[in-house]
């Protein structure tokens, strides 16, 4: 079945750069799976984009995970401790970031197109949620990236797009284990002369199934009686042990 799989994408692939529509849309892609699916031992999961253009253009694609509230903390020492010295909630912040692109993006891009479309770490569009100083909103903005980045969320070096002839084109993106659930959405960009020419977005959910899916579930809504079970499941369990102990 694995090596099904590489066929198929290359028959897809073929059927979408040869297929009448495909001819009259300058961008057509997918990915080889829109679910990861988190089990018991999930060790992280790739999945492959592919799909074609109507002609000459480089390619740009984004993974963005669902945003959210994130706060950042400095810490100082005082007295030879370590205390919090000042935080910094942000607001729209991306719980996943990665881009590949078919050729370096200072090679494809303006600064200014690069912002507008949020492509690159440095054009996220993360904004303090409460008023600060510029000063202070850098510095805490450049930490919050670095925990991104040493998390393994945020990927600080574009990965590759490649051609596989002057239509067809593929790219794979990586997700580590700590990948967090949730919606995400790919985007992919046709660049010609420095300009956006098309646009494509597909979605991808990140989602736990089986039993660790439910107990994740139920310790979320039934917060009070899973911490009274766990209580419980822990005294027994060292009933147990101190019983065994004893016996030896």
């Amino acid at each position: 079945m694995a090596r099904a799989r590489p066929c198929l994408i290359a028959v897809l692939l073929l059927f979408l750069a040869y297929s009448g529509p495909s001819r009259a849309t300058p961008l057509v892609a997918d990915l080889s799976d829109h679910l990861i699916a988190i089990t018991t031992g999930f060790t992280g999961a790739q999945v492959l984009l592919f799909g074609s253009t109507d002609g000459p253009g480089d390619v740009v694609a984004l993974v963005r995970g669902p945003t959210g509230r994130a706060v950042v903390r400095r810490k100082d020492k005082l007295f030879g401790i370590w205390v919090n010295a000042g935080a910094l909630d942000f607001d729209e912040v991306p719980n996943f970031y990665a881009v590949a692109s078919s050729r370096p993006l200072d090679q494809l891009l303006t600064p200014e197109t690069a912002q507008r479309y949020g492509i690159g770490l440095d054009n996220l569009g993360i904004h303090p949620a409460e008023t600060s100083s510029p000063k202070k909103s850098a510095d805490m903005l450049g930490a919050l990236t670095r925990i991104k980045v040493g998390e393994g969320l945020y990927l600080p070096e574009p990965g590759k797009v490649t051609f596989l002839g002057p239509q067809l084109f593929r790219a794979d993106f990586n997700f580590p284990a700590n990948v967090p659930t949730g919606s995400y959405l790919v985007e992919i960009l046709l660049i010609r002369d420095g300009q956006i020419a098309s646009a494509q977005t597909t979605p991808l959910v990140v989602s736990k199934i089986g039993v660790g899916a439910d107990i994740y579930e139920f310790a979320h809504r039934y917060s009070a009686a899973y911490g009274i079970i766990a209580i419980v499941i822990a005294l027994l369990a060292g009933l147990a042990a101190h019983m065994a102990f004893r016996r030896v």
